[in-house]
């Protein structure tokens, strides 16, 4: 009967380790919660762009990996490419910013 136990419950621990494995994210796919947490920081930083005045008037794509920003789309100058990185770092919790805006 104890050994009956013991076999369940290692059997159980099993099963819930290989549940918690598949649901963590990897350096090239991210968790659910990542997910959450990086949709969350996109529209952070396009609202930030948004509110911007020198920045509301172009059209700039982001997108958010694992908590890195990329911009991208076209600018009429370096100071606007600038400018956008500069207010996407500064959006609470970006770790960095990969700025691919194209001067135009």
């Amino acid at each position: 009967m104890n050994q009956n136990r013991f076999i369940r419950g290692l059997f159980t621990a099993i099963i819930l380790l290989a549940f918690i494995a598949g649901c963590a994210g990897t350096p090239k796919q991210e968790s659910a919660g990542e997910y959450v947490d990086n949709s969350v920081l996109t529209s952070k930083v396009k609202a930030e762009i948004f509110k911007d005045p020198m920045l509301k008037v172009f059209r700039i794509d982001v997108e958010s990996f694992k908590g890195t920003v990329q911009l991208s789309g076209f600018v009429d100058s370096a100071k606007v490419s600038a400018r956008a990185a500069e207010v996407a770092a500064s959006v609470e919790g970006v770790k960095s910013v990969k700025n691919s805006l194209i001067v135009k």
